[in-house]
């Protein structure tokens, strides 16, 4: 890679985005799909492409198979679905996220009342690190399909979380970048953020236990059959195959996309609250504004597929 091709990336990646200033390409659907109403609960969709609050579903009761079904097709239409006034127990919500698969041990965040639940305990003694766009554990084979996630006490303002959309964000890059990053693969290792924590000996034995992972730079979709864009500069170090410079250089690009507001949600959360997302097609960012006040959250995640 010579320093005139550098330069011809530089000016040709960002200032493109700009030209799309006013005229994104925003749907929730794949083409072709037309919508169709829900006959069991009530959508209020938040945004033109990603998350809807949903009502008039009790999570403290089973879910059978025909609300299931409802609950599933939401889920892939908005990609994050709320649901507000959950007073339900860590059974029942453990109950819930296993409807979706196999649930998930997160293997560097605090345990809950089981090993499935991670609990994130945030006060003035414990800051939060969640404040970056990221995809949960990519660094693994099979990232997660999906979360459940409950705030059992909220402060009196701020924590927000926002989520964006990775169908959205692939669907406005430009032509050109498109094509440059089609069949490109990309590594992702969990060294740099959760490996910060581990003494050395501790970091070696679990990156042999969890080897950095390689996934598509632009993963299909196994449900929607939409092109997602599938970096995260939390756990994305490089894309193989490219110098050093030029990898980073794109990484950053196409990091920033999750950036771009017309692609996002953001839920306000009150007590009981819970979101279930789509970590395949999405990104998130837990504000942390809120300090020295209290938020807690329990959080259940689905073992997913391998990308491709």
């Amino acid at each position: 890679m010579t320093i005139q091709t550098i330069d011809y990336l530089s000016r040709s990646y960002a200032p493109k985005r700009h030209r799309h200033a006013g005229i994104y390409q925003l749907r929730r659907l794949p083409e072709g799909v037309e919508e169709q109403p829900y006959t069991l609960f009530t959508v209020k969709p938040l945004g033109p492409v990603i998350g809807a609050e949903i009502e008039g579903v009790d999570l403290s009761q089973p879910v059978g198979p025909e609300l299931q079904a409802e609950i599933r097709r939401a889920f892939l239409e908005f990609k994050v679905l709320f649901f507000r006034n959950q007073d339900i127990t860590n059974e029942q919500h453990l109950a819930f996220a296993k409807l979706w698969g196999e649930l998930e041990k997160h293997p560097f965040l605090p345990q809950g009342s089981t090993e499935e639940v991670t609990r994130f305990a945030k006060d003035k003694n414990v800051t939060g690190m969640e404040n970056i766009w990221h995809t949960d554990v990519t660094w693994r084979v099979n990232p997660a399909f999906g979360s459940v996630l409950r705030l059992t006490e909220v402060p009196p303002f701020g924590g927000d979380t926002l989520w964006s959309d990775m169908a959205a964000a692939y669907d406005n890059l430009p032509d050109e970048v498109k094509e440059r990053i089609d069949g490109l693969k990309a590594i992702h290792d969990f060294t740099p953020s959760f490996g910060r924590a581990l003494t050395p000996e501790r970091l070696a034995e679990k990156q042999i236990e969890f080897p950095a992972a390689e996934h598509p730079v632009v993963r299909t979709h196994p449900e929607t059959g939409r092109k997602t864009l599938f970096v995260n500069s939390a756990f994305t170090i490089r894309i193989v195959g490219l110098e050093p410079e030029e990898s980073e250089q794109l990484l950053q690009y196409l990091f920033d996309q999750a950036k771009i507001p017309e692609y996002q949600v953001r839920f306000h959360w009150e007590k009981n609250s819970i979101a279930f997302w789509d970590n395949r097609a999405t990104q998130h960012y837990a504000v942390s504004d809120y300090f020295p006040n209290v938020r807690v959250a329990e959080r259940v995640s689905i073992i997913g597929d391998i990308p491709y």
